[in-house]
């Protein structure tokens, strides 16, 4: 049997192998980490390489994902589909060892890292999901949710802003199941941290609530596995790992020094290295006795059939309950769900509430048929009206709840958004003022890069709300959304399109929706049958002309009602007028090209956008003929009324520009 050190020292090889072949990527880490990574994986991590989905493994999120030949190391090791010439290919042109590991490409990686923080962002949501899931389904006598996350962190990794966002709430809620690594190398891009990140990071996370195990040899293995000895025995609080180590250890000129940390060490280091780690081994190839030390397979199918057999009591036991945890598992909706019975309810209703209280209605009638619904804000609830009647708050003592009180964490929550959904058996979603998504931003990125099934509701959506002023008036920030790819985004106009947003969201499983809603009351608009259904398309013509229009005005939210107004006025004057509303341009410009043509015909080139945002995006709809009232500029603190009017959003003002089109 290989030792510890042989063992380790194939994911050394494989790491600076790969690097070297692409001429690019990051070996000290993997180099640095190799030991810990050996130990963790061979004696304590419970997963199944044959079925990298099964429900109940331990989770492992690399954090530092720069790192990524680490990962790939393991996996290949492990026995998981990823092959050697995979690692041949590192950060290849559709290799499935990006520079960067990439959920969706690989077998076993947990989630996307690179964005330095993230991943134990990730990891925290994934930790609450954990406990989450097994407060709702385990029954005395009978747990079928119940393993561990494991995160790797670097220097980078807690200098990010996130990381402490994260790490309190961990800490608050008490995530025993939680333990992360620190990789204690002392060295950035940069160079030394110690002039630029003196922390004292035991305090810090101490101060947190976490338990930490501190001044760990990184190298040494029996160091490591009393440390995770130790942190298995804190199942009331997470553990940090404080492990020192030597970024690059083997690399005889570059080890302990930047110049392991982003580029391949070149072949005479490499070949100084295999000679101080004792691998004569050729590049890429692992020797079978190695091979056979790190396979994983046999004993993680032992663990899954264990699990199985306890699965199987637990359905003659709990039936009812065993079917719906693996329709959560599945993530399939419950069949009896109607969401268009949502739509048509908000029609008949013929309210005229803000946005953001129509979509309350709508999570009070979701919420009891959607048990996967886990909600959150980030301080805002009573403004973002996000916590729906019967909602029960998820606490270290009560962890059985739906919600989730984030404080004020919105980047934070958005990575843990995503680590919940990564995890399976949730759709969250979380809320935020609109203003707001630019703390959030690289999060909601990476559920879209991810396509992960995440519900964003941002409230307080224009210069309508009023008084707080420019810090807090969203211009920007709707085209940032919608320009983002695989993100979904929906401004609803009133109620009933309300409701077909959240209908649309939840069947939505490939990837995030935004809903963007207001402070403000929204006049209910009256609909037939044919435009309830066209919602969902994202585009609809909500009243039309007599005969051929000779102008489009097109329009979202708050600003529907007053193209409705300013159609009404130019329609007396004797002009042939159409209005779209147009809630998600993305699902509308994702339909076929005779819908796009028959709501937005190209003959009409008089055509009029409306919106309360910036106005540059609506070029694309209204074309170089047309005209757009919009915002170009920050907004200003006054009463909402004041500010529709100063900034030109009056039936006067819409009215004028249309005719000017018209000529």
């Amino acid at each position: 049997m290989p030792s510890r050190f042989e063992l380790a020292n194939a994911i050394r090889a494989l790491s600076m192998d790969a690097v070297q072949k692409a001429n690019s990527g990051h070996p000290g880490a993997p180099m640095g980490m190799a030991d810990i990574a050996e130990v963790l994986w061979n004696d304590y991590l419970v997963h199944n390489p044959c079925d990298p989905k099964w429900s109940n493994r331990d989770r492992f999120v690399l954090s530092n994902g720069h790192g990524s030949m680490l990962l790939y190391s393991l996996l290949h090791l492990s026995g998981y589909d990823l092959g050697l010439e995979q690692l041949q290919n590192f950060r290849q042109l559709h290799a499935k060892t990006a520079g960067h590991p990439e959920y969706g490409y690989a077998p076993g990686v947990e989630t996307t890292t690179g964005p330095l923080g993230q991943g134990l962002a990730n990891a925290v949501g994934m930790a609450i999901a954990e406990r989450t899931l097994a407060a709702q389904f385990n029954r005395p006598g009978h747990t079928i949710v119940d393993h561990y996350t494991y995160c790797f962190v670097g220097d980078g990794c807690l200098m990010e802003g996130i990381s402490h966002e994260v790490s309190s709430l961990a800490g608050t809620h008490k995530l025993g199941k939680l333990i992360t690594f620190y990789d204690d190398n002392g060295i950035s891009i940069d160079g030394d941290v110690d002039g630029w990140f003196t922390d004292d990071t035991a305090k810090r996370f101490e101060a947190y609530g976490w338990h930490v195990v501190s001044g760990v040899d990184g190298h040494k293995p029996d160091e490591v596995k009393a440390a995770i000895e130790m942190a298995r025995t804190h199942d009331d609080r997470p553990s940090l790992i404080i492990c020192k180590t030597i970024i690059g250890f083997g690399a005889p000129n570059k080890q302990g020094k930047e110049e392991s940390h982003g580029a391949a060490l070149g072949e005479s280091e490499v070949a100084a290295a295999r000679e101080q780690l004792g691998w004569s081994h050729a590049p890429f190839h692992i020797p079978e006795d190695i091979y056979q030390g790190w396979e994983a397979c046999e004993r993680g199918q032992k663990h899954q059939d264990d699990w199985q057999a306890r699965f199987e009591r637990y359905q003659d036991a709990h039936p009812d309950l065993a079917r719906e945890f693996q329709r959560r598992q599945k993530g399939t909706l419950p069949s009896e769900l109607n969401t268009e019975a949502l739509v048509e309810a908000a029609q008949e209703k013929a309210e005229s509430p803000a946005s953001r209280k129509a979509s309350l209605n709508c999570l009070n009638e979701l919420g009891p048929q959607l048990p996967e619904l886990l909600g959150g804000s980030a301080d805002l609830a009573p403004s973002n009206l996000t916590f729906w009647n019967g909602a029960k708050a998820i606490s270290a003592e009560s962890p059985d709840g739906s919600y989730l009180h984030y404080g004020v964490r919105e980047f934070g929550m958005g990575a843990i958004m995503s680590g919940i959904a990564l995890h399976g058996g949730f759709i969250p979603y979380g809320a935020t003022f609109l203003i707001f998504m630019e703390y959030m931003r690289n999060a909601v990125r990476m559920a879209a890069l991810m396509g992960q099934q995440e519900i964003y509701v941002f409230t307080h959506d224009s210069i309508g709300l009023g008084e707080d002023g420019p810090t807090h008036q969203p211009i920007e920030q709707l085209t940032s959304l919608r320009t983002t790819p695989n993100l979904c985004t929906w401004r609803p106009a009133d109620a009933v399109e309300t409701a077909a947003a959240w209908a649309h969201a939840l069947k939505r499983s490939g990837g995030p929706t935004a809903l963007v809603l207001s402070r403000q009351g929204l006049p209910h608009q009256q609909r037939n049958k044919s435009q309830l259904a066209n919602i969902q398309r994202g585009g609809y013509v909500l009243k039309d002309a007599d005969g051929t229009p000779e102008l489009i005005l097109i329009a979202t939210g708050s600003e529907v009602g007053l193209a409705m107004d300013a159609a009404g006025e130019l329609e007396s004057q004797g002009k042939k007028v159409r209005v779209v509303s147009l809630p998600a341009t993305d699902v509308f410009d994702a339909q076929d090209a005779d819908y796009r043509e028959s709501v937005l015909p190209r003959a009409v080139r008089a055509r009029l956008a409306i919106e309360a945002s910036h106005r540059d995006y609506w070029t694309k709809y209204v074309g170089l003929d047309g005209d757009v009232v919009g915002m170009a500029s920050f907004g200003e603190s006054a009463p909402a009324g004041d500010l529709f009017k100063h900034f030109g959003f009056t039936k006067d003002n819409v009215v004028e520009k249309a005719k000017a089109l018209l000529g």
